[in-house]
């Protein structure tokens, strides 16, 4: 039985887990803090626009638990905000939980406090990792989903200082890329004026700190718009990494989700400023704690990696999420991360890897953003399937679909129904 070591337990370390265990491998996940999912902890937002088609092509594929699991601890589902269609809200205070089971009776091990600092290799090969604890833990294939947000010295540099989001850099210690401590030459995105990284998009309001009339109406009806008064508006568009938020409608309303707290889609906003809007004259930040100075910085440390999501120049490492390009959110980590822990025990067994077919928006994107890297243009976006410019070309090139059952239908007629639910290993 191959065994897969996933450091990193995002939502790209516990899809690459279901993708690497359904496969057939042992698993365990080596995450730095003592909580699974990262951002997604305060998260929330599901099959917006073309985020619906990749989430029913991977569950199509057989790969769909954790959207499942998303599905059903959504508290509002095909709920509409500008821009964005047929969303799911899940409740950020039950989804961990629900992950933490699944995972469980999978079989997974997931080992928190974990934070890899050194790496033993032969040559191109990884033997073992370290933590700072001086555990080790080996593993036949590694797949790396320690994202790119922070740690604190990228977010002092590039933002507005350590804004005390959810990743807790001061208590656990920053992100360390495993690709970069095997001697990966990672990619580093820029916004459009040259400087670098990007801005996490959104902050959590204590929903009970709002006025009893906007928490009905987001108990009611998942989303709330407040005009924002002309001599109060804050436009932080550009800052953004989540570009598909980056419209007018984003700087000239307070638009509130309900995720269970509410969510505020601005990358920051200030406080003093914030308190003299009607209705959030009492608003508290709960995510980050600082949300009125600014947010954490993302997009450092990129892997090289080939439609496999092997990371190019290392035997037997793989990744996922972010860490696989410039791909934004919980949907886009999910499924990369699926076929990164799919693809890991197949190489493990020496067997042919996958690669996702154009012809399905999964596959198309993972390819597209793979070439978009290679030009410094292309470094100055982000790809998301709900919005910006990869949304754009799902729909020119009818990539966007709406009905299950043709989706269901064109993956099965491509050859990759249920591929991710079959034991590999069963025949080795």
């Amino acid at each position: 039985m191959p065994k897969v070591t996933i450091i990193g337990g995002g939502w790209a370390g516990c899809a690459a887990a279901v993708g690497a265990v359904k496969a057939g491998a042992k698993v365990t996940i080596l995450e730095r803090t003592d909580m699974l999912l990262g951002t997604g902890l305060v998260g929330g937002i599901m099959r917006n626009n073309g985020r619906f088609t990749a989430t029913e092509e991977m569950i199509a594929m057989g790969g769909g638990d954790l959207f499942e699991i998303c599905d059903n601890t959504s508290r509002h589902k095909n709920i509409n905000f500008p821009g964005h269609n047929h969303v799911n809200l899940y409740d950020i205070a039950e989804i961990h939980g629900a992950v933490f089971s699944h995972l469980h009776k999978l079989g997974v091990e997931i080992i928190f406090e974990a934070r890899i600092e050194k790496v033993t290799m032969d040559d191109k090969t990884i033997l073992s990792v370290q933590d700072q604890k001086e555990r080790i833990f080996t593993g036949d294939v590694y797949i790396d989903t320690t994202g790119t947000a922070g740690p604190i010295n990228n977010c002092n540099k590039y933002g507005n200082g350590c804004a005390m989001c959810v990743l807790r850099c001061p208590s656990f210690g920053g992100r360390l890329s495993l690709g970069a401590l095997v001697g990966v030459s990672e990619m580093v995105g820029i916004k459009p004026d040259g400087s670098i990284g990007a801005m996490s998009g959104s902050c959590k309001l204590l929903k009970e700190s709002l006025s009893i009339e906007i928490q009905q109406l987001l108990t009611r009806e998942g989303v709330a718009i407040i005009a924002i008064p002309e001599e109060l508006a804050e436009n932080h568009l550009d800052i953004k990494a989540c570009q598909q938020y980056a419209l007018p409608d984003f700087k000239d309303n307070i638009i509130l989700l309900d995720t269970g707290h509410a969510k505020l889609m601005a990358p920051y906003f200030n406080l003093e400023r914030l308190r003299k809007i009607p209705g959030l004259e009492n608003a508290r930040y709960e995510d980050p704690y600082t949300g009125g100075i600014g947010n954490s910085m993302r997009f450092f440390n990129m892997s090289p990696r080939d439609n496999y999501l092997q990371v190019e120049g290392i035997n037997n490492l793989f990744c996922a999420g972010e860490k696989a390009g410039l791909l934004v959110g919980h949907t886009e980590a999910i499924v990369t991360g699926v076929l990164a822990g799919n693809n890991s025990v197949r190489f493990a067994l020496n067997k042919p890897m996958i690669q996702l077919p154009t012809e399905l928006a999964i596959g198309d994107a993972i390819a597209y953003v793979k070439e978009a890297m290679n030009t410094q243009d292309g470094m100055s976006k982000k790809y998301t399937f709900s919005g910006s410019a990869y949304f754009d070309r799902m729909r020119e090139l009818g990539l966007y679909m709406t009905n299950v059952l043709d989706i269901h239908s064109k993956v099965e007629s491509l050859g990759f129904k249920n591929i991710f639910n079959q034991n590999i290993t069963d025949n080795a």
